[in-house]
Order: structure tokens, then C-alpha cells, then sequence
């Protein structure tokens, strides 16, 4: 078993738990790599134990079996920068609130390995957004791509901007909002959710078009099939308007054209028998609890 493990470098909690994984992880004879700045964090918390390290940029490829991250769903869009195009398969172990990604508890870290090696799992593969504008390549460079949602909103002001929208080069409509989000199944729990969006499992081959706060009371999410090509164009008083890929911010000059269509690759993402997407929904959401009393 070869193994890839992420933290966010602030979360010092996260260090007795990587210690019993990295235990219970040599009790399979597993290769274990940590990425740099964790790893300096792990050396800095008196922990014992010399490991091969990785980066961003190098020291990963398919030959990995799993991709442990450490912290909440942010750590998962960022641990996504990480495995790119590989094939990885990622699983999250939460050290914080209960996520939609990072669902595995951390005093349950060691059954991460054990369920693995027992097979208790399923493989399930998360589609993604890419964002096709040459104005922003300097800025996001091959991280054109987005786990969660893709979002234009305003910058520097308190007025809403105008966001004209095409689908497979038709016409939709010009939303005046302070922003829209163009979701995956994955970001359908995250901000757009927040929204008003729909819920939509993972495995849908759908995208949403979210508004964010729309004037125009009637604009409402829209969800569209997952091939469909998304065209936008932002106007507004202000010069300039920003683009979030996930937790990846830029500013466009208003009026630049954003192509925007599902990624050609996947992410794959560990689902536990014991921690499914529908478990995390009841839990998350409280469905199925009575809350009369």
C-alpha cells in the first residue's frame, strides 16, 4: 500500500491523529509520503519518524493508492491541486466540523486503514469544473479547474452586476445579482446550497446555475446536463469583477467573455460503507429527526 498525506500546516490537531494513522498504517508495511509543510509541522510537534515528503509540484503520481487529508472540506479543494489528473483516490479525515467531504471522523483515523485493506468502499468519482479564459491563465495557470464551483461575483462595490448567459451558444438570460455560482454535484452542498440551490448527488451527470442574492426575483437555480458549455459576460459600474475557482480568487476586467464546461478528468473520491454521502445528508441536515420536542 502506498499512501499520500495532507494537512493544512495551522491545524495542530491534527498531529496525534497522523500519529496513530502512521501507526496503524506500519502495521501494513504501507510506503507513507507527507507532503513538505506538513511534515515540518509533524517534525515540529516532537513527533518521532523520517518520511519521504512531496509537494504541489512533484513527488506524486498513479502509483499512489490513497490520499489521506487532514482538516475539512477546504483541505479537500486544496488537496484536489494536489493530485491534479492522477487518478488518486482521496479520502478526508475531519478534524473540525462535520463536511460533506471530509466526513471520517479522526478518532476513527486508524479504521481509515482497516476498512481499505478490508474493502469496505467504493470508489466514486467526483466530476469537475474548467474554466477556459486566456485573460486568466497567467492567474490560475493548469489549476483552471474547480471540485466545488466556479463563481463570478462583484468587487469593490455595494452594486449588483450584470451576468449575460449562454448555454451551447443560446441565449439564456442576464442576471442581475450580486453574483452566480455554476456548481457541481460536489459544490451543490457548499455555497450554492447556501443559495438556494438544489441538493444533487454526486454520481449526477448534472451541473446548477445558482444566483447569488438575484434583484430579479424570478431568476431561479437552473440545473443543466454536465456537457453543456456555459458562456458569461459580466457588466456593472465597476472596471473589474472577480472569479473564484473553489478558493482561488482573480480579478477579470468587466466585459471579457468565461467559457466555462465540465473538466475532462474526474476526481476519485473513498467512500467508506460505514460514511456515505446519504449518512452525511441525515447527519449534516437532520433529516429523519423529529425536533417537535
Amino acid at each position: 500500500m502506498k499512501v499520500a498525506i495532507y494537512g493544512q500546516t495551522y491545524q495542530d490537531n491534527a498531529i496525534e491523529f497522523l500519529v496513530e494513522l502512521l501507526d496503524e498504517l506500519q502495521k501494513e508495511s504501507a510506503t507513507v509520503f507527507i507532503e513538505a509543510d506538513f511534515y515540518s509541522l509533524y517534525l515540529d510537534s516532537g513527533a518521532e519518524g523520517e518520511y519521504p515528503t512531496f509537494t504541489a509540484s512533484n513527488g506524486l503520481d498513479g502509483s499512489f493508492d490513497m490520499f489521506v487529508s487532514f482538516g475539512g472540506d477546504g483541505t479537500i479543494l486544496r488537496a484536489t491541486t494536489f493530485v491534479k489528473d492522477l487518478g488518486i483516490p482521496i479520502i478526508g479525515v475531519n478534524t473540525g466540523r462535520l463536511g460533506f467531504l471530509s466526513t471520517f471522523k479522526k478518532e476513527d483515523v486508524r479504521n481509515v486503514v482497516r476498512e481499505f485493506v478490508r474493502g469496505d468502499y467504493t470508489i466514486v468519482e467526483r466530476s469537475l469544473v474548467q474554466l477556459n479564459t486566456k485573460a486568466l491563465d497567467a492567474e490560475f495557470g493548469d489549476l483552471n479547474f474547480a471540485l466545488n464551483e466556479i463563481t463570478v461575483s462583484r468587487k469593490d462595490t455595494t452594486s449588483m452586476i450584470t451576468i449575460e448567459t449562454h448555454l451551447n451558444n443560446e441565449y439564456l438570460t442576464s442576471y442581475w445579482a450580486d453574483g452566480l455560482i455554476i456548481s457541481t454535484p460536489t459544490g451543490s452542498t457548499g455555497y450554492s446550497l447556501s443559495c438556494g440551490g438544489p441538493v444533487i448527488v454526486p454520481t449526477a451527470k448534472s451541473l446548477v446555475l445558482t444566483p447569488i442574492a438575484p434583484h430579479n426575483l424570478n431568476a431561479r437555480p437552473l440545473v443543466i446536463t454536465d456537457d453543456t458549455v456555459i458562456r458569461l459576460k459580466v457588466s456593472g459600474r465597476e472596471e473589474n469583477h472577480l472569479v473564484s475557482l473553489d478558493s482561488r480568487i482573480a480579478s477579470l476586467e468587466n466585459g471579457q467573455e468565461i467559457t466555462i464546461k465540465k473538466a475532462p478528468f474526474t476526481i476519485k473520491m473513498i467512500e467508506y460503507t460505514s460514511e456515505s454521502f446519504l449518512k452525511t445528508l441525515r447527519n449534516k441536515l437532520l433529516w429523519g429527526e423529529d425536533k417537535r420536542n
